[in-house]
């Protein structure tokens, strides 16, 4: 068996009807790997709250790598107004978050939907107006902690997700 370099693999390079908005994300590594994460999965664009931190921090740099040059970016200054301007535009927002509403990931049929924005809160409060969104996904867990890393959860969504879209392109 020989490990691999990146020099040895070359990756389908694919993007999904995906967007990423992160409400009041504040910590620089989490913003960092946002970008890293977003980038591997094809998501086609990323929003971030105007007081989080830039693209122009250190911290940010060093976790997210070259991907801020790989990825569609922007700000925004209004959590409502940038959600119904994503609604108008056909997008189902669907947030990352436990409610009493909340549907297990893999029980949630993302293939049903054609343009996704997937809604991170921040890591102290969670999702600003939680009642913008049209549905809740949450992850199953089975330790003692009831909730995880913003940028974890946004992987394993994302895997979720696209692996949904994968198998759904297979059968066609």
């Amino acid at each position: 068996m020989k490990q691999l370099t990146h020099y040895d693999i070359e990756n389908k390079q694919k993007q999904f009807p995906i967007t990423i908005v992160c409400d009041a994300i504040r910590t620089p590594e989490n913003i960092g790997m946002c970008f890293r994460i977003s980038e591997s999965f094809g998501v086609e664009k990323i929003y971030f709250h105007e007081n989080s931190p830039t693209i122009e921090n250190r911290i940010v740099k060093k976790t997210a790598r070259n991907t801020v040059n790989q990825i569609e970016h922007d700000t925004y200054s209004n959590f409502a107004e940038i959600i119904n301007k994503l609604k108008a535009a056909g997008n189902t927002i669907i947030g990352i978050e436990i409610t009493d509403k909340s549907i297990n990931i893999q029980d949630f049929n993302f293939k049903n939907h054609e343009k996704i924005v997937l809604l991170l809160g921040s890591e102290r409060n969670g999702i600003e107006n939680i009642d913008l969104v049209d549905y809740t996904v949450s992850i199953p867990m089975f330790g003692r902690n009831s909730s995880m890393n913003v940028i974890h959860s946004l992987a394993i969504s994302l895997y979720e997700v696209t692996n949904q879209f994968l198998t759904n392109n297979k059968q066609e």
